[in-house]
């Protein structure tokens, strides 16, 4: 697994005169005061302006799409003092910048690139990647962010945290500001893009989504991309053919092919004749859901819980032709939803935003919608209105502390008002033991004590779906580059894309019965009318129960030896039972389920012995001499 790390001396005697490095890293900087490693990265994904000596440097490393003037004015306005524009280059990248008062450090809003960090001594140890600080600290996995991960939903799990106990995360959206002889401080980088209206953010949205995807088209040599016939994956494919060749790839199956995306996927691909069309169907090629689970110890490890383990075969078939082409890139249309869309609480913000009757208009209007009661759907939006965030986490903390029997049964109807609430649990918190409700009732209580009263329920879930996003891409990403050696791009989550969309607030970016109309709005002209007009949406829930049933004795296994429930915070059997209701195909809370597989996976398979991740400078000398 690609990451990479860095040291910086506080002045107080920290790591420059360690031993340790990452193992078969190249070295990026290193001096007295500072280090940086890379590993697994190549040589054109690094880049560094230093200008005259004494000034400013700039590092960029990975998907850096600025042209050089670009990225020589970033390090200019640095060392005039507007540093954070270094920090929203174009493309997905990790930035650091360096002046005389120390290093500035960040990822990206999406968190597809997420900073690390650990005390060492009395400096500080760095990286991208959470697991390597974890073996490097002897730092064990976090069971209350594992199980909180998919026991509840509307709380910032990770916040400050990560997957492993004492390894602090830096926040998507903020900087890791380290000064000599000053305490490690994180600092929120504000967006570029003032906010707008809809009207006039709709150009900036079609530049900034072009000139994503068309520089990864003419940058990255032949390229591959998801057609899967939707809104989002059409879109990045008709602009990327815009700019070059490239092979489009559409998955389907016996019960996928019954929708209409096919349709649509066909179409696109016989409009564009830059488009070189092939078509996986999984029926035929034997690939389901939960698939090649059987031996962990084969199984890739992903710095996070992925869910791509329980689409390994379909996967694997899906890029297959990518691979055969020789694509270096191949890009999908991942975060679409969280940009060009927005979450049902937005109606809420809206009507905090002082805009009370068309806030109204928008709630009644999805009642409808969802096919629900209007009056339950309109009081759950006036409690939220009413509730401060800290005091609705601190009730659901009560609540899973009581037990399942406190835990709300949704009936007939109250799905939609339910998706209006700040937060909440689910039917898998019946799988918990006392203990496990202990721990993540513990950890909503620690959110609730340092939630902002003035948070707003539509931009905290933006945030975290939008987050949520970004770590699904990573660990698709480094799945596919340890499996078939491809990379996997999503233009649709970097900076400048985010920026651009999130500048229209959320409730400006949808209409009521209307579907992605920022995408039209935006592409129009540039996209085909038919696909931009779309408004179904394929649901993959009948493939997903029927890879359930075929994989059902692997999972069962994997179930069997829980490491959850062997630390007494899982009843297995709980769990198991709600497996076995899912394979005969009855109501389950899948996604729980999902969630609970990969994450016992990557406990099997979580390499923490040091030096898997890390070699002694010694040892990396002997190597080079031989």
């Amino acid at each position: 697994m690609r990451f990479i790390a860095g040291t910086f001396d506080t002045g107080r005697g920290s790591w420059a005169g360690s031993d340790w490095r990452p193992r078969e890293a190249q070295d990026i900087l290193a001096d007295d005061a500072a280090r940086i490693w890379t590993t697994g990265f190549e040589p054109g994904e690094v880049r560094r302006d230093s200008g005259h000596r004494g000034q400013a440097e700039l590092f960029a490393i990975g998907c850096c799409l600025a042209t050089r003037e670009e990225f020589s004015a970033a390090r200019a306005a640095a060392e005039r003092g507007p540093w954070t524009a270094a920090m929203r280059l174009p493309g997905s990248c990790l930035t650091v910048v360096r002046d005389r008062t120390g290093l500035r450090i960040a990822g990206d809003r999406a968190g597809t690139v997420t900073v690390y960090w650990i005390p060492v001594r009395e400096g500080v140890l760095w990286a991208t990647a959470a697991a390597p600080l974890a073996a490097f600290a002897e730092a064990e996995p976090d069971p209350a962010v594992l199980l909180s991960a998919f026991m509840v939903r509307g709380v910032d799990v990770l916040a400050t945290d990560s997957h492993f106990r004492t390894v602090r995360r830096v926040p998507p959206g903020h900087i890791l500001v380290l000064s000599p002889g000053r305490q490690l401080r994180t600092e929120a980088a504000p967006a570029l893009t003032a906010k707008t209206s809809f009207e006039e953010g709709a150009t900036a949205v079609r530049e900034t989504i072009t000139n994503a995807v068309g520089r990864r088209v003419t940058s990255s040599g032949p390229i591959s991309s998801d057609l899967s016939g939707g809104v989002d994956s059409g879109t990045v494919t008709s602009l990327a053919a815009a700019r070059g060749p490239l092979l489009a790839v559409t998955y389907t199956d016996a019960r996928m092919s019954q929708q209409d995306d096919m349709r649509y996927a066909e179409r696109i691909a016989h409009d564009h004749p830059q488009i070189t069309h092939t078509t996986i169907d999984g029926t035929r090629a034997g690939v389901q859901h939960f698939d090649g689970l059987q031996d962990p110890a084969v199984l890739p490890f992903t710095d996070t819980p992925s869910f791509t383990l329980g689409l390994l075969a379909i996967k694997a078939a899906q890029l297959a032709p990518a691979t055969a082409h020789g694509s270096r890139a191949h890009l999908t249309g991942r975060g679409g939803d969280d940009v060009l869309d927005a979450v049902p609480t937005m109606a809420i913000d809206q009507y905090r935003a002082g805009h009370r009757e068309q806030a109204l208009r928008r709630t009644a209007a999805f009642a409808r919608t969802r096919r629900a009661a209007l009056w339950p759907v309109l009081g759950q939006a006036a409690r939220t209105q009413r509730t401060p965030y800290p005091q609705a986490l601190a009730a659901l903390a009560d609540t899973i502390n009581a037990g399942p029997e406190r835990t709300a049964q949704p009936g007939p109807g109250t799905s939609a008002a339910q998706m209006l609430t700040w937060c909440g649990s689910g039917a898998a918190t019946a799988w918990l033991t006392r203990p496990g409700r202990a721990v993540v009732a513990d950890l909503v209580t620690a959110r609730a004590h340092t939630a902002r009263p003035d948070t707003t329920p539509g931009a905290l879930h933006e945030r975290l779906a939008l987050e949520l996003m970004g770590d699904g891409h990573t660990t698709f990403d480094q799945i596919s580059r340890q499996q078939w050696g491809l990379q996997v791009h999503a233009p649709l989550l970097d900076d400048l894309v985010v920026d651009a969309c999130h500048a229209i607030p959320g409730y400006a970016r949808t209409r009521p019965g209307d579907f992605k109309p920022l995408a039209r709005a935006a592409f129009t002209g540039h996209v085909p009318d038919y696909l931009l007009h779309r408004r179904t949406k394929t649901a993959f829930t009948s493939s997903l129960f029927a890879g359930l049933r075929t994989n059902a004795p692997a999972l069962r296994r994997i179930l069997d030896r829980s490491l959850l429930a062997q630390a007494g915070l899982l009843d297995s059997s709980k769990a198991l039972a709600s497996l076995d209701s899912a394979a005969r195909g009855e109501p389950a809370p899948l996604a729980a389920l999902h969630a609970l597989i990969v994450t016992e996976l990557w406990l099997a398979t979580l390499p923490t012995a040091r030096t898997t991740w890390w070699e002694t400078t010694t040892a990396h000398a002997q190597e080079a001499a031989r």
